[in-house]
């Protein structure tokens, strides 16, 4: 329809004069708003005691149950990365970002019917399917197109959006606790119209990101401060573009796949209790209240790595970084146990900020090793494959946490020793990261794409190649 021509991929190219700074917010107002995913805890409480209100009433989900909401929307972000990659590539950021402001808001509103209804397969259908779906289109999108407007500083560019989606619950925590306090009643927990308004509000904040994106021109670089020559650029292993479809069959996507796995899989499950874990390791000292402040930093240092680590990948290199980032970790993760038996809360905290400053900084790095090692051409695409890895960790992380937890104290063990298991066992895990990420080798050039041997992938609307 000419009516919707203006979403069309080749109606984004930038003019001539577009400034690249440009780009950056409309990135972050996606990821500022999908990142709320990680502020879903915040109504947990609330959705278990919908008809008891005061308290738990037959008939109300079990906290267990709830948390299913969290993974599928989880699984559904990788499925939904993997699935649309390639279309995103060609249809470009606008309708990517369209598509996915429709589907995370629209994902609240069908939640809302569900909480209404009490009807739980609808708030999983809703936030978890529909949402999740939002939630991959909006990841990867933003990411593919600041690489291609930051060439010269790719780990950088990935971080500005990608901080976004780690400081998110920053904005959604507060604001859906304020909603649902103003909404409550002694019938109602205000969950439902929280959910109308949060799914409203958030598609109109996309949508600024929707329609102030843009794409720089073919054969577009930058333009570098006086006295400098050539562009400067990242490491850059292999130096060409590779297909999406070749891609996925190189042994370095399957490692930089297990690398994604890993890092997140260590760092998500222990994210997901910290606010218990931190009480019951200092029991005493550490009580709701300094808990939930412990939780806060743990996402500010969450937010600040994934730019900080990110930026600093342009300098270090890629594989250089996740290097630091698994033997760093692994050590930390196996030092904690010995922290708590001192009592040194002090030791524990700093540990664990500089643990999720590099769980943050691996999540925006790899979609700069993906393009070191694949080029720009599909990053978006590859990029949204590899995301299946966050899918599979963001289950097992916290089944590994939860389960190995109950384990122990179910055979006598107190709830402050219950994770040192936990904490070998994800130190153990960052130990295969490394080793993966030691074998990462530059893509051979027998998997470059040729442009001269038929069409470009990523046709322009006039034809052009």
């Amino acid at each position: 329809m000419a009516l919707l021509s203006f979403l069309d991929r080749d109606r984004t190219i930038a003019p001539a004069g577009f400034s690249r700074w440009r780009v950056p917010p409309a990135a972050l107002a996606i990821h500022l708003a999908i990142g709320q995913a990680y502020a879903f805890s915040v109504f947990n409480l609330p959705l278990s005691t919908l008809k008891g209100i005061t308290s738990r009433a037959p008939g109300d989900w079990a906290l267990t149950t709830i948390g299913w909401i969290f993974s599928v929307a989880i699984v559904f972000l990788g499925l939904s990365a993997f699935t649309f990659g390639r279309w995103l590539e060609q249809a470009g950021p606008r309708k990517a970002m369209l598509a996915s402001a429709a589907c995370f808001g629209g994902g609240f509103l069908v939640a809302a019917l569900g909480v209404q209804l009490h009807e739980f397969w609808l708030v999983v259908l809703g936030y978890g399917v529909i949402g999740g779906i939002g939630l991959g289109l909006g990841y990867i999108s933003p990411v593919s197109t600041l690489i291609k407007w930051f060439p010269d500083r790719p780990g950088m560019a990935t971080g500005m959006a990608i901080m976004g989606f780690g400081g998110g619950a920053m904005i959604g925590s507060p604001l859906a606790v304020a909603l649902m306090e103003r909404f409550r009643t002694p019938t109602s927990m205000g969950v439902s119209e929280t959910f109308v308004v949060m799914g409203i509000a958030y598609f109109v904040f996309m949508m600024f990101g929707a329609f102030t994106v843009r794409l720089p021109a073919p054969g577009w670089a930058p333009s570098l401060p006086r006295g400098e020559g050539a562009l400067r650029r990242a490491p850059v292993a292999a130096g060409g573009d590779v297909h999406v479809d070749r891609a996925i069959r190189t042994p370095q996507f399957w490692l930089l796949w297990a690398v994604l796995c890993l890092n997140v899989t260590a760092g998500i499950g222990v994210l997901g209790q910290a606010s218990p874990m931190i009480q019951e390791m200092f029991p005493g000292t550490i009580g709701a209240g300094a808990a939930a402040g412990f939780v806060g930093l743990l996402s500010l240092a969450n937010m600040a790595g994934r730019f900080a680590w990110s930026s600093a990948s342009d300098h270090l290199g890629r594989k250089r970084t996740y290097m630091i980032y698994f033997a760093l970790g692994a050590v930390l993760y196996a030092s904690i146990p010995a922290t708590g038996r001192a009592g040194s809360v002090v030791l524990f905290v700093g540990f664990y900020a500089v643990i999720m400053s590099m769980y943050g900084g691996g999540f925006a790095t790899i979609p700069a090793y993906l393009r070191d090692e694949f080029g720009t051409m599909h990053v978006g695409a590859i990029h949204g494959r590899l995301l299946t890895a966050w899918s599979l960790a963001g289950v097992a992380g916290p089944v590994l946490v939860n389960y190995l937890r109950e384990y122990q104290i179910g055979r006598g063990v107190a709830p402050r020793d219950a994770y040192s298991v936990t904490m070998y066992l994800m130190a153990a895990l960052l130990v295969l990261g490394f080793a993966a990420n030691w074998f990462v080798r530059p893509v051979g050039a027998e998997h470059h794409f040729a442009r001269g041997a038929g069409r470009d992938p990523v046709p322009l609307r006039d034809g052009r190649h």
